[in-house]
């Protein structure tokens, strides 16, 4: 099932009044630049002034559905361009560069997030039993969809609650479990349908994953990450590798980098101590690693961030 297609083709002019509505909500009930949580456990609101420098982070399971301007998400040396024709799905926590493309003081960029719920997702799929897709269920777990009417419809019903809290705690999960259900039947919902499937590679995968989050200070055992996903060694490799486009051995070494620049940006840390407690014996071989992702050595990436020259 697929209503993406004919829904855009069938309303452009509701799609566009549905994206200005939406805008001009974000406007009111956002106080600035930034990512911010909404009363609506789940949805976040994003806006940018201005385009960014590339921005390696980790996006978490989630839809991100553009409303205004154009933002481009980058796995490894693949590109996915959302904008408001096409929203973005990462069905994995994943380590990602993102950089906002189009956004001006007048027109700024605008977001919609929307975490995945996947005790929802599994809901979903044992009421809407659907065959499994395979040509997709090997894909990455980021993908683009067509944005349709009808999962802009869901996404204003969702933000105009934003505006009315006594019955947000009431609608908003009709409305979040609609926007879920928008995604699953819409242009590659397979990939996350597969999420649900406990024997599935991606539920494996996505195992591994977890555990690498919750050990990633320690040293990597491919062997136990293997176990873990109830695969071979080489069977895991190429499975892992296909959903995130990197080794374990990388994926790890994102997230160590990513944790110590927090611990430097956020707690101020420094340097040493935080490549230490992230799991790096050697700072030099840290500061090799830092600045090929980050573009600059530890210590000035942190200032620069900070807006301290230096």
């Amino acid at each position: 099932m697929n209503d993406n297609a004919s829904n855009v083709v069938a309303a452009p002019h509701a799609l566009e009044a549905q994206q200005a509505e939406l805008a001009d909500r974000i406007a009111r009930n956002i106080p600035g630049d930034g990512l911010h949580p909404t009363p609506v456990q789940g949805l976040w609101l994003i806006q940018a002034s201005e385009p960014s420098q590339p921005l390696p982070t980790v996006y978490h399971p989630s839809i991100c559905v553009v409303v205004q301007g154009r933002k481009q998400a980058m796995l490894a040396e693949e590109v996915f361009l959302y904008d408001p024709l096409n929203y973005l799905v990462v069905s994995m926590s994943l380590p990602i560069t993102g950089q906002i493309l189009d956004a001006t003081p007048e027109h700024p960029y605008l977001c919609l997030r929307v975490d995945i719920d996947t005790a929802m997702v599994g809901e979903l799929v044992r009421q809407l039993p659907m065959e499994r897709d395979n040509a997709t269920a090997r894909g990455r777990a980021v993908y683009l969809g067509r944005t349709s009417a009808s999962l802009l419809d869901a996404m204003l019903r969702l933000v105009r609650l934003l505006d009315t809290p006594d019955e947000a705690a009431v609608l908003a999960p009709l409305a979040l479990r609609e926007i879920h259900y928008r995604v699953l039947t819409g242009e590659l919902g397979g990939r996350l349908r597969e999420l649900c499937d406990v024997e599935g590679n991606a539920q494996r995968v996505a195992r591994s994953i977890e555990l690498i989050k919750q050990r990633y200070h320690e040293p990597l055992r491919v062997e136990q990450l293997a176990s873990t996903a109830h695969m071979s060694v080489s069977s895991f490799h190429e499975h892992f590798k296909a959903a995130t486009a990197m080794t374990p051995l990388q994926y790890q070494k994102q997230l160590r980098l990513q944790e110590a620049r927090r611990l430097m940006l956020v707690d101020g840390i420094e340097a040493a101590a935080a490549s230490h407690r992230v799991g790096y014996e050697s700072p030099s071989q840290f500061s090799r690693e830092y600045r090929r992702l980050f573009g600059a050595p530890p210590r000035r990436e942190v200032m620069a961030m900070r807006g301290v020259a230096g």
